[in-house]
């Protein structure tokens, strides 16, 4: 089953779900999936702007010097992934502006969807590893692998068994009942 079939913004089908209640024309679908969209991205990036802020301040502290190798192996890894991020869940916003108004928001829409997930993707990877980190300098390195493991059953399920459990519920109730 792919993305399509499940509604997620950007990506749903007249006819399917939801869709099929709405009395709107393939254009007005667009631009609501384009709207609900662009909420979904400024409440993740701000999140991640501020963790990146965080991260590029870490290195000017005076306890960045005794920092292992190991450690700064990962906070390298760590605000990588949190730049690439940014970058990344700016970029639906960027390819918006340089396309506007030459009718390809269906375009847009799918790859910024595409975009989004791979973004908050590389975001939450970036978080169980600012996890590991903080633990890791602040008590030691077993639990910093134990926060690391924590937060990444946490990601998982928020991100994708819940997600999947609520699609489930969906296509198997009505539109409108319970």
């Amino acid at each position: 089953m792919n993305s399509v079939e499940h509604g997620q913004p950007g990506e749903d089908k007249p006819g399917e779900g939801m869709a099929e209640e709405r009395d709107e024309t393939e254009a007005q679908r667009i631009d609501r999936n384009w709207i609900e969209l662009l909420q979904e991205l400024r409440i993740v990036q701000t999140g991640g702007q501020v963790l990146t802020g965080f991260l590029l301040v870490v290195p000017f502290q005076d306890r960045f010097a005794d920092i292992g190798a190991g450690g700064r192996a990962l906070y390298l890894a760590v605000l990588t992934l949190a730049l690439a991020s940014t970058v990344v869940l700016l970029a639906p916003v960027m390819i918006h502006r340089a396309v506007f108004r030459s009718h390809r928001k269906d375009r847009v829409l799918k790859l910024s969807a595409t975009l989004a997930r791979v973004g908050l993707a590389m975001l939450s990877i970036a978080l169980v590893g600012l996890a590991a980190l903080v633990f890791s300098l602040v008590v030691g390195p077993l639990p910093g692998l134990v926060a690391g493991a924590v937060m990444a059953v946490l990601v998982t399920a928020m991100l994708f068994v819940l997600p999947a459990r609520v699609r489930h519920r969906s296509a198997t109730t009505p539109y409108g009942a319970g």
